[in-house]
C-alpha cells in the first residue's frame, strides 16, 4: 500500500513519547517533514534524537499546549521551518484518574484548556492554509472511553468526546475544500502512562508489572494490550492519499474492546 508521505508537512501535537512519538517516527519514515512538540526540554531533545537519520526531516519544539501564547510559538516555529502544514495530529492531552465528588470547576477547565481548547486553537490556525491548497488531513486521537467512559476518567472522556464532535462537525463542513477531518480511539495502549500506571498498581498489589498488564489483557478480544505503533499505522493510512474518501469518521484502535463496556 502507497502510504508515501513526500512533500508533505505534520504537526504532531504531544510527540515526544507514546502514540505521538510513533506517529511522528511513521510520518517521517514515509518521508514527510514533522514539527512535534512537548512540555519538556528534555523529553524533546531525547525524542529528536531518536528520530535522526529518518528520510523525512523532524524538529522538536518545547510548548504548553494549555497555554495560547505557547501554541503561537510553536506553529510559528514549525512554519517559519518547514512552510505551511497540510496534516495535523491532535494528540496532546492528559487522563488523570479522581474522583468527581472532588474535582472543582478549576480541575475541569484546565482538563479542557489541554485536551480539547489545543485541538480547536491549532486546527483553527492551520486550516485555512490547507483549504487555501486544497489539500489536508486532520486526526484528532480521541479514546475508547469517549464512548464507554467511566467515572474515574470522567473529566478525561468528556474532553476527548468534545474531540470526536468537534471533528465530525469540521470534517462536514470542510470535506469539500479537500480536507479530511477524522478521529481515531485508542483503547488499552501500552505506552508509557500506562507502564507508570501498571507499576503503581504492581507495587500495591505486590505484583509484578507483566501480572498487571496480563490481567487486564483478559478483557479485550484479542487478549493483549496493543501498541503505539499499531495506532500511528492508521493515522499514518488515514493522512495519505488511500484514505482520500473517508472523513467524518472515529475509527476503534482497541482490539475489540469497544464492543464491551469496560
Amino acid at each position: 500500500m502507497d502510504t508515501d508521505l513526500s512533500g508533505h508537512r505534520a504537526v504532531v501535537t504531544g510527540g515526544s513519547a507514546g502514540i505521538g512519538a510513533a506517529v511522528v517516527r511513521a510520518f517521517a519514515e514515509h518521508g514527510a517533514a514533522v514539527a512535534f512538540c512537548a512540555r519538556h526540554e528534555d523529553g524533546v531533545e531525547k525524542a529528536a534524537a531518536s528520530f535522526a537519520g529518518l528520510p523525512g526531516e523532524v524538529r522538536g519544539y518545547v510548548a504548553d499546549m494549555a497555554s495560547p501564547d505557547d501554541i503561537d510559538g510553536f506553529l510559528d516555529a514549525a512554519e517559519g521551518g518547514m512552510g505551511a502544514p497540510d496534516i495535523l495530529v491532535n494528540n496532546v492531552g492528559q487522563s488523570p484518574s479522581r474522583n468527581f465528588l472532588h474535582m472543582s470547576d478549576d480541575d475541569w477547565e484546565a482538563l479542557f484548556r489541554l485536551n480539547l481548547l489545543s485541538a480547536v486553537r491549532c486546527t483553527r490556525r492551520l486550516l485555512p492554509a490547507m483549504r487555501k491548497q486544497g489539500w489536508g488531513r486532520v486526526v484528532m486521537i480521541s479514546t475508547g472511553g469517549a464512548k464507554y467512559p467511566n467515572a474515574a476518567l470522567v473529566d478525561y472522556a468528556a474532553s476527548k468526546a468534545a474531540l470526536v464532535t468537534t471533528a465530525t462537525a469540521l470534517a462536514r463542513k470542510y470535506a469539500s475544500d479537500g480536507v479530511l477531518v477524522n478521529s481515531v480511539l485508542p483503547g488499552l495502549i501500552r505506552t508509557p502512562m500506562w507502564e507508570r500506571a501498571a507499576s503503581e498498581i504492581a507495587t500495591a498489589g505486590g505484583q509484578s508489572v507483566e501480572d498487571v498488564f496480563t490481567a487486564r489483557a483478559q478483557n479485550v478480544p484479542v487478549g493483549r494490550y496493543g501498541t503505539a505503533e499499531e495506532v500511528a499505522d492508521l493515522v499514518l493510512f488515514l493522512c495519505s492519499d488511500r484514505a482520500s474518501y473517508i472523513t467524518g469518521a472515529a475509527i476503534d484502535v482497541d482490539g475489540g474492546l469497544g464492543t464491551h463496556v469496560f
